[in-house]
This record gives structure tokens, sequence and C-alpha cells, in this order.
């Protein structure tokens, strides 16, 4: 097995002027080295590893990039929503390879190299007309929200967000009873009249399998990004979406969606490669 990690943001940085840079995490060089890893820099690959696994990969650049976009945020050195501008204009890309012999998993920001991992293929069996899809739907996408914000204990902002993916995965306003956004509410209410954390309904509860929670989904667009966050900015107090929350993860499932070729193929789990290039800005990111 032949493996290039990325390195872990040393602690006590992104505390001072200084925030957490590409070139302090990356083995990346020019103009990205020299950039600070951005919030939706880190939602935007934290998307694309759960499309193409399943979920976050444990020490893998999307781990080390939320780590260092939250400890740069925290430190008032970038906003909660800005963007690389260098990430914006060249996407994040993951891939997965299977030859024989051998799967090969590499992972890139801005066209640079910063992760790249060989290993014995992996057997597993992938679901029938699962292989070949348009693009990430809204319930992948809140699904993924899952892996990111999953120990968040669900608020009103939450779960007005849900709803309104929900309403734009099945293209109606009936709320299903025991269904998705219906479960939402329910957590959120109970949250409100719950005093101890540890006593919270989280997202990851609600979160967890909601492609099949679904009645019906399609591929999350531009619009519906923007009716979402919508959704959690009217409902949240702060007048703010949730960093790595529904939102945000649908908002990354629209760029990815937007930068694939139509000519490319999104090949998922036991597939050959998943390629992600272009992101546009929107949804009022900043670029860093």
């Amino acid at each position: 097995m032949s493996q290039d990690q990325p390195r872990r943001p040393e602690q006590g940085r992104a505390t001072g002027h200084e925030p957490i840079k590409y070139g302090d995490v990356f083995n990346v060089s020019g103009d990205l080295a020299s950039k600070p890893v951005a919030p939706q820099d880190a939602a935007m690959m934290q998307t694309a590893e759960t499309v193409v696994f399943g979920q976050t990969q444990k020490g893998g650049p999307a781990a080390v990039m939320q780590s260092a976009a939250a400890r740069n945020a925290r430190a008032a050195l970038v906003g909660r929503r800005d963007a690389t501008d260098v990430t914006v204009d060249q996407g994040v890309t993951v891939t997965e390879t299977d030859i024989p012999g051998q799967r090969i998993i590499t992972e890139s920001v801005a066209g640079q190299l910063s992760f790249h991992l060989s290993t014995p293929p992996v057997q597993q069996a992938a679901p029938v007309g699962a292989l070949e899809q348009s693009g990430i739907t809204i319930g992948e996408a809140v699904e993924a929200a899952a892996q990111t914000v999953g120990d968040k204990p669900v608020d009103q902002g939450d779960a007005a967000a849900i709803q309104a993916a929900e309403v734009r995965a099945t293209g109606s306003n009936v709320i299903s009873p025991g269904g998705l956004a219906a479960s939402a509410q329910s957590a959120a209410a109970h949250n409100e009249g719950v005093d101890r954390d540890e006593d919270k309904i989280r997202l990851g509860a609600v979160l967890t399998g909601a492609t099949d929670k679904l009645p019906a989904d399609k591929v999350a667009t531009r619009q519906d990004a923007e009716g979402v966050a919508s959704a959690e900015l009217r409902n949240n107090p702060d007048l703010a979406t949730q960093p790595d929350g529904v939102a945000a993860s649908v908002a990354a499932a629209a760029r990815l969606n937007e930068a694939v070729n139509p000519r490319d193929k999104i090949v998922w789990r036991g597939g050959s490669v998943a390629t992600f290039g272009v992101f546009p800005s929107f949804l009022g990111s900043g670029a860093a």
C-alpha cells in the first residue's frame, strides 16, 4: 500500500494573524499554497468524498480541510461562508479507480494532488441501476450532511432547510407523515422543550438514510440550493446558515453538478472514476 497523507493542522496555528494555509497541510505549491483553507472549500471536499466513498475518509483531505477551516473561522481569519478563489475557479477532484489487483484513490484541490492512496481492490456489490447518475441528488446531499454535522442538535433552521429540501426533491408541498421533513420538525420541537444538550435529538438521527425516506428525488441545482438556504436563513435567529449543514451540503452538490461535463460520467462506489471540476461561486460565498 502506498499513501501520501495530508498533514494535520498544527496546534496553535490560526490563533494570531496568520490563518492555516493550504501549504501548511498539503504538499502543494504556487498560489494555492498561500491561500487560507476556507469553510466552503471543506464543504465541497466533504460532499465529494461522501458521494464517492459513502462517507468522509478518516484523516483524509476533507477531514483535514474541515479542521483547518474551523480553526480559521474561530479565529475570525475567514468567514464561515468563504470559499478560496482558486478552489472556486478550479474545484476539487475525488477519483476512485479500480484496476486489476489495485484500487487507486486520488484527491486534488485546484488541480494539485493532495492525497494519493493505492490499496488492494475492495470487493463490494453496487446497487443495480446505481452505477451511472446524471448528478448528485438532493437526498444524497442531505444525507451527506449527516456525516459533517451529525452531532448537532436539530433546531428550527435545520428543520426548515430539510423541509425545503424535501419539497424540492419531491416537487410536492405535502409533507409525508413520518417522512424526512416531519421527523426533522418533530425533533426540532422536542429539542426546544429540552434543557440538557445530551437529551436532544441530533441531525444524524434524522438525516441518516435520507434518500430512503424521500418518496422521490432529483438532481440538485443552483435554484434548489438557493431555496434550501433561504428557508434555513429565515428560520435561524442569527440569519445565517449552518456551516457544513443541510443548506451548505445541497449548495456543494449543486456546485459539483454544475461542474460535471455533460460528456463525463459520475460513477459511484464500486465503479471506476468520479471527477468534479470547476465550481462557480454562488449563494453569496466570499472568495478569499
